[in-house]
């Protein structure tokens, strides 16, 4: 059986939902049918955002290619990293081990198209919207896209780094009005491209109309490791319409 390495704490407690979302996601009817994994749990890597924004001069680089290779070591068959914006050095890192490098924001992509998605909305951290990893990815599968105004991006870094980092319960309202202005220009979909913003979901009833990275990179990390997923799991839920399932 084929051992997933999870480079995690970033933020901690996405992480555990990670965790979590893996046992919950594979179709197992007994402890020995789940995925084998191996999580180092790094809270200290750098802040990714302030890194990317020019805020701060610690790399976040350097600890996740260790981290990468530690696991490489440790006989994990690929890597998963539940951080969207640690994927705004994807090629790097990836190029640092022999194994795979799950890239959830592709993945995320992929899924949109799967579904026929013709518009989606990205909540992501500003680091992450700054360097146009959803807007590229989504662009390569010709699904367009729109992102929050500056009052609603400055909602979401409140929502991301006072509320749920710091352990504090999210502002909804802050939450909706985002996600309003976002259906209002036409969006189908709006990624919930933060972990952080997963745990809302999560905790929360927010209604329909979100794709959830987490889910899409636990997912990606179950089949990835040739392990079954339950059959609600097969589709996170995109197919509600018609779209392009079994394509």
């Amino acid at each position: 059986m084929k051992l997933l390495g999870i480079i995690g704490g970033l933020g901690p407690m996405a992480s555990a939902y990670f965790s979590e979302l893996i046992v919950t996601m594979t179709d197992a009817k007994r402890d020995q049918e789940h995925l084998p994994t191996v999580t180092l749990n790094l809270p200290a890597v750098p802040d990714r955002t302030a890194f990317v924004l020019g805020q701060s001069k610690e790399s976040p680089v350097p600890p996740l290619v260790r981290a990468a290779q530690v696991l490489e070591r440790l006989g994990a068959c690929c890597i998963a990293v539940p951080c969207v914006t640690s994927h705004c050095f994807y090629r790097e890192l990836a190029a640092s081990v022999n194994i795979p490098w799950i890239n959830a924001v592709e993945e995320t992509a992929r899924c949109l198209w799967e579904a026929d998605v013709k518009k989606a909305g990205i909540l992501a951290t500003s680091g992450t919207i700054a360097t146009r990893l959803f807007q590229t990815a989504l662009e390569k599968f010709g699904i367009s896209w729109a992102v929050p105004d500056k009052a609603g991006q400055q909602d979401i870094m409140h929502l991301i780094y006072q509320n749920i980092k710091a352990g504090q319960p999210p502002e909804l309202d802050r939450f909706k009005r985002v996600s309003e202005g976002l259906t209002k220009q036409g969006c189908e979909r709006l990624i919930l491209g933060c972990t952080e913003l997963s745990l809302i979901k999560r905790d929360y009833s927010i209604g329909a109309g979100y794709l959830d990275v987490l889910e899409v990179l636990a997912r990606a990390g179950i089949l990835q490791c040739g392990m079954p997923l339950k059959k609600e799991y097969r589709t996170l839920g995109l197919f509600s319409t018609k779209g392009r399932e079994g394509s």
